[in-house]
């Protein structure tokens, strides 16, 4: 069926369509992380950064496509997360200013816009690396605009950009050695080809065939922690938590006295959708695991119990919990604004703590699996209350809806490019209120230089990266990025990632332990490290931080 134009009703659907098949391949798209550590989350932040754009195109009441296109695009940019959510953001902020004055929309207009998706999105990364969603959307979009010459269909213009995404996706283990190191595809190029895939099958009408990923059990487990630690932000008022009660089951499928229906997961989770939010439900054939926030836990419980056994159950009073969390940095603003307001991303409740105590104003709970989006990190900015703010990401991942941030406010804001907690804290001994914002952020940015950064976490899958065979569970050590080791015993592990850290110029050593983490081994570590290199003092600090057992630093 040939369609030469695209109204707004098709436009409405087709992101809807895009978004729905990002969402239930998203944990595939996480698995083809490169690099085997416990935050591998392009899927998540692709996933949650089209939600967003596609719940402003469902509530916008505009019939015109250009109008729907800006409201996709804003809603995206405000829900970005991580630089692949940024990315995403930037493609369809491009696609939208193309389309800004169309009604509806011709093979040439689609194809065209595509193609400023890609320059705007090339602008807004500093150093594009081939081989990513960039390579794939910028092939794809070629051969769009080619085809577009010869065509007057929107279908076929789709078709062509998508097989020309896909054979980019092949390829870009071939551009980015890491990834046929490996033996995967870009994780975000594949992310948008499951989104063109959902615009084609509304214009075409018909069902591409696909393979959803099916996590493991433990997968599933980690899929659900990381789902809670996004759905309540220390900037948010515990009056505003609309659902209270964080509740999670595990339903064993077809077990027990109390099962009249047949699981089936869309109407399992249209169903808990209605009464509640931040809901992810993930399964295999024999468990279901659930994550929502709900007044009603027991009605989630009952339902539960329709489709088998009920075989764990947890349920939290955010309210109460929340309540516990807050401190000063969300309390009413001053009536006049501070000089400045100081913003730095951490998770974990010691990290936090010691990043108030070197002058940080304002926490955002967040970093390695949760990368917060451009819209909270915009939320920090005000509720800071400052004349000038600084922003401290501590994640690579950050940086970009930290950039988007500064760009949107209308406070002048700069982003100190902390990778690391580490850095985040280093930098902090340089700011100098007597300065001026750009003085400021230049000598806190050079102070990142004098910090080595090491992290211990757990490998998630077996692989071999950089010549260190890894396998699944081992803990790895990495430093400033890179992984370094990997070992079964993690006081091991911990001890030679640092003495590959340290140099003749050592001083400090910092160590920093995880949630769970007991201080009688990082004091054995301590002892080993003292007792090795006697002119090296060493601290210790409890992080309560999720994912990592240790976070280190040698200045």
């Amino acid at each position: 069926m040939k369609v030469e134009k695209i109204e707004a009703k098709q436009f409405r659907l087709m992101v809807a369509s895009g978004a729905k098949r990002l969402e239930k391949n998203a944990e595939y798209v996480n698995s083809l992380n490169v690099f085997p550590v416990p935050d591998g989350d392009t899927g998540t932040n692709m996933n949650l950064s089209m939600t967003s754009g596609a719940k402003a195109v469902s509530t916008s009441s505009a019939e015109h496509v250009g109008e729907l296109a800006g409201a996709l695009a804003k809603g995206l940019l405000m829900g970005a997360r991580g630089n692949s959510g940024v990315i995403l953001s930037q493609l369809f902020r491009g696609f939208g200013k193309s389309m800004t004055d169309k009604e509806t929309v011709n093979a040439s207009d689609l194809a065209a816009a595509f193609t400023k998706g890609v320059e705007i999105a090339y602008k807004a990364v500093m150093k594009p690396v081939e081989g990513t969603i960039l390579t794939v959307a910028r092939e794809s979009a070629k051969a769009g605009e080619k085809k577009a010459a010869q065509t007057t269909d929107v279908v076929e213009v789709m078709e062509t950009v998508l097989s020309a995404a896909k054979k980019s996706l092949a390829k870009t283990p071939d551009l980015l050695p890491v990834l046929k190191e490996v033996g995967v595809v870009d994780s975000g190029g594949q992310g948008l080809v499951y989104i063109f895939e959902g615009f084609l099958e509304v214009l075409s009408g018909k069902v591409i065939e696909e393979e959803v990923y099916q996590p493991t059990e433990p997968e599933m487990t980690d899929m659900i922690n990381a789902e809670h630690h996004r759905g309540v932000h220390n900037h948010i008022a515990s009056e505003d938590i609309k659902y209270g009660y964080c509740t999670e089951i595990m339903v064993h499928i077809g077990q027990g006295e109390t099962v009249d229906s047949e699981f089936d997961y869309d109407t399992f989770r249209n169903h808990l959708n209605e009464i509640g939010d931040s809901l992810l439900v993930v399964n295999d054939d024999e468990i279901i695991k659930v994550h929502v926030h709900t007044e009603k836990p027991g009605e989630v419980m009952n339902y539960g119990q329709k489709f088998g056994s009920l075989i764990k159950i947890k349920v939290d009073n955010m309210r109460e919990q929340h309540d516990a969390l807050v401190e000063t940095d969300t309390a009413a603003k001053p009536a006049e604004k501070a000089p400045y307001g100081i913003i730095a991303v951490a998770a974990g409740e010691g990290i936090q703590e010691l990043f108030r105590s070197l002058g940080v104003n304002y926490i955002i709970n967040g970093g390695q699996t949760m990368n917060p989006s451009t819209e909270d990190i915009l939320k920090a900015i005000d509720a800071v209350h400052a004349e000038n703010v600084i922003v401290l990401p501590n994640n690579k991942n950050i940086f970009m809806a930290a950039e988007q941030a500064a760009q949107e406010s209308d406070t002048p804001v700069v982003v100190v490019p902390s990778r690391t907690i580490s850095q985040g804290m280093t930098s902090m001994l340089a700011f100098n209120e007597q300065n001026d914002l750009e003085t400021n952020k230049a000598e806190m940015s050079s102070e990142l230089e004098n910090v080595i950064s090491g992290q211990i976490t757990n490998a998630v899958r077996d692989t071999e990266i950089n010549g260190v065979k890894i396998t699944k569970d081992d803990f790895m050590g990495i430093i400033d990025g890179d992984i370094v080791l990997s070992k079964d015993d993690r006081k091991e592990a911990t001890i030679e990632t640092l003495k590959q850290m340290l140099n003749d110029d050592s001083e400090i050593v910092t160590i920093i332990l995880g949630d769970g983490v007991p201080q009688e081994e990082a004091e054995e570590i301590a002892s080993v490290i003292e007792a090795d290199y006697s002119d090296i003092e060493v601290e210790i600090h409890e992080g309560k931080q999720p994912v990592y057992p240790y976070f280190l630093s040698v200045e």
